[in-house]
């Protein structure tokens, strides 16, 4: 199936940022995007590389400050998406987070594609916004360990099954 892959380049895999930037230099088999986090240090750098190398990029975004730099930079026309991530547990700080973020992208003109969401107990409150506001969105393991419900999972696939459902859900009501 022709299905895009996509990895992290996030100071979690490796803090330094010089040292993110050889490993990623480093890769022989190139994913079709990879995520940047543009609050961490060597963002930029990383992006451009990533663009040199043919990998699109997406612009992973935590803050209304993060996104202040994001436009201030030259690499913000040549992401694919801006992933829209508030790193908040409460819903309705993640979604004052998002519109932060969001009115500093349109402040700047930035058209960019964008995915919304959210993490821990904030995850599905931000995707039912994502899904009212039109936005891509994503659901996993990474994100959240539990339905909308609060049942616990232990795998992306009962994740994305409730996540499929909240959209039939929308587009039957």
């Amino acid at each position: 199936p022709d299905v895009p892959v996509g990895v992290s380049t996030g100071a979690w895999i490796e803090p330094d940022a010089d040292a993110r930037l050889a490993l990623v230099r480093s890769w022989q088999v190139l994913p079709d995007f990879a995520s940047v986090n543009w609050h961490e240090d060597g963002a930029e750098r990383i992006a451009e590389v990533l663009v040199d190398l043919g990998v699109g990029v997406e612009a992973g975004i935590w803050t209304a400050d993060a996104a202040r730099t994001f436009v201030g930079s030259p690499m913000s026309a040549r992401c694919l998406r801006v992933l829209i991530e508030p790193r908040d547990s409460d819903v309705a700080a993640a979604l004052g987070t998002a519109d932060e973020v969001v009115r500093v992208l349109d402040g700047a003109g930035n058209t960019t594609p964008r995915l919304l969401h959210g993490t821990r107990a904030a995850s599905w409150g931000v995707l039912r916004a994502a899904l009212e506001a039109g936005l891509d969105m994503r659901i996993g393991l990474e994100d959240t360990n539990v339905l909308p419900d609060g049942t616990e999972v232990t795998s992306n696939v009962e994740l994305v099954t409730a996540a499929m459902r909240l959209i039939e859900g929308a587009r039957e009501g």
